[in-house]
């Protein structure tokens, strides 16, 4: 059995067990990737001060997000794709959540639909949206995670165009992969995902694949994504979109103040302080840079989340320490689904929340919402 002591060790297993094309869809940035590396980075700049001879017993890492009780702060982002990390991959890391109890986002590109999820969970789960130009089916969308019983609707802002994203156009991703001789090859070259995948629900976008005009199938479906990113979609949309779900709605993809009041003045419940993973503009600055002035500005008046670039429970930390109420993992999760399946996600929440617990002691804290700026050395 291999020692799993960090998510890095997940991360190498990962890459290993998982086609290129796929590992490649999690593990990469924008152009040059700045953006994808500095907001790992920008955490280890974050020194903390630890603190001796105080009473560590009866610690408690527990919080809410959107009033739901949670094991620890955070939740699993929506990231597309997941269902080709690992068969059912979205059901997967739902039921590891659940087990954990933190929460699951589910993204629109997910390969497990809406309905396929909510048959194999027991809890309610989120949903993510991107405002596409068939306004129609983006109605539908929404209606349907209403009848799945979805407790939260996750609006991603950031995705009006999309950002060039180099090792994808390399290796051709496509869901399922083209029959190339490069992905072919690749393909081959991992046995045990292939007889994984034998038995998948999907091969393909579970929520889009006929229920939307134009995309009814696979050999339309790249041309539809292409053709319904809507560069109009503005603050107006919001209150739409709010009319319809009329339950707790997330903005996600807030970088600066301005945007962080305009969600806030939107209805917004929560905000997630977020540059899409670095997958977007490359040259923005990493999420946790942003977040103090982004606290200044909302606090108190609407729930703030970040993600980007935490792959440890101290990361975790440290965002609290700069005011975050609460925040998302993304690749992290992923990395342990590519590993080992419901087994990595829940190995992964495992570590983290670990990480999490043994900082706060070390820096004289029993109680997550004891954590502020003060373990923060300036």
């Amino acid at each position: 059995m291999i020692d799993i002591t960090c998510i890095e060790d997940l991360r190498v297993l990962h890459e290993k067990r998982t086609p290129r094309m796929f590992y490649d869809y999690v593990d990469s940035g924008s152009w040059t990737e700045s953006t994808y590396r500095d907001n790992e980075a920008a955490y280890r700049k974050l020194k903390l001060k630890q603190r001796v001879m105080v009473d560590m017993d009866n610690r408690s890492i527990n919080t809410r997000m959107l009033g739901e009780q949670v094991s620890m702060p955070t939740a699993l982002a929506p990231v597309g794709l997941t269902g080709m990390q690992w068969v059912n991959g979205e059901i997967q890391a739902a039921k590891a959540a659940e087990k954990f109890g933190v929460p699951f986002s589910l993204s629109t590109m997910s390969i497990c639909s809406i309905e396929d999820v909510a048959a194999a969970a027991s809890k309610p789960f989120w949903f993510q949206l991107y405002i596409m130009k068939d306004r129609a089916f983006i109605k539908k969308l929404i209606l349907r995670a209403k009848s799945a019983g979805c407790s939260a609707l996750i609006l991603t802002a950031d995705l009006q165009i999309m950002g060039q994203r180099h090792k994808d156009i390399r290796n051709g991703l496509s869901v399922p992969p083209q029959m190339t001789l490069g992905s072919v090859t690749n393909i081959a070259m991992h046995p045990m995902w292939c007889l994984r995948m034998l038995s998948a629900k999907r091969y393909q976008f579970g929520n889009v694949i006929g229920h939307a005009t134009g995309a009814e199938n696979l050999k339309t479906l790249a041309q539809w994504s292409a053709e319904q990113l809507d560069p109009t979609v503005n603050w107006e949309d919001v209150k739409w979109v709010k009319d319809i779900w009329q339950g707790p709605l997330v903005i996600k993809g807030i970088m600066c103040a301005e945007d962080a009041l305009l969600a806030a003045s939107a209805g917004a419940e929560a905000i997630v302080v977020s540059n899409h993973g670095g997958r977007q503009l490359d040259g923005a600055p990493a999420t946790i840079d942003v977040l103090p002035e982004i606290v200044r500005a909302v606090k108190g008046k609407t729930e703030i989340w970040v993600d980007g670039g935490i792959r440890t429970g101290q990361d975790m930390f440290r965002a609290m320490a700069l005011g975050a109420d609460s925040t998302m993992i993304g690749r992290a999760y992923q990395h342990g689904l590519g590993a080992m399946g419901e087994a990595g996600v829940t190995r992964a929440l495992e570590l983290m929340a670990k990480e999490f617990d043994l900082t706060m002691a070390f820096c004289g804290l029993r109680d997550v919402h004891d954590v502020d700026e003060r373990v923060i050395i300036q």
